[in-house]
């Protein structure tokens, strides 16, 4: 979970510790309007007009995709993102991945969108890595 909670901390640092901005965020975060949580606890779940974000989904199986989206209730918004040239499972791989499975699968749905973004904004250090390693 940490790594979702450094990059809140990078958009919180944007702003100011008494704007309203930041205020905003802390807000969410108290009142369980921005929720953060591991996958582990999905199942069994319904989960109604939320606006889901899974993130590192080049890590999942196709089976746990499944699982995920079946989740959604009425009005729930999902977002994979992820970056399949970054798997870390060794049983997986750019094609065999839940977000490729995903993405081909759901491929011409009125309800499905696909974009691939080509540049990492991590750092030139990260995205050279990326492209060499």
């Amino acid at each position: 979970m940490q790594p979702l909670f450094d990059n809140l901390a990078v958009i919180k640092r944007c702003f100011a510790h008494n704007s309203a901005e930041y205020k905003q965020i802390e807000d969410l975060k108290k009142d369980e309007r921005l929720v953060i949580s591991p996958l582990a606890f999905i199942r069994g779940r319904s989960l109604s007009n939320c606006f889901f974000i899974i993130d590192e989904a080049q890590n999942l199986t196709p089976h746990e995709v499944k699982t995920i989206i079946t989740r959604a209730g009425e009005g729930t918004k999902m977002i994979f993102a992820g970056d399949i040239q970054q798997i870390d499972s060794p049983y997986l791989d750019m094609q065999s991945n839940g977000l490729a499975y995903l993405t081909d699968r759901m491929k011409g749905q009125d309800i499905f969108a696909h974009i691939n973004l080509v540049k990492g904004e991590r750092s030139y250090l990260a995205e050279l890595a990326s492209n060499l390693l």
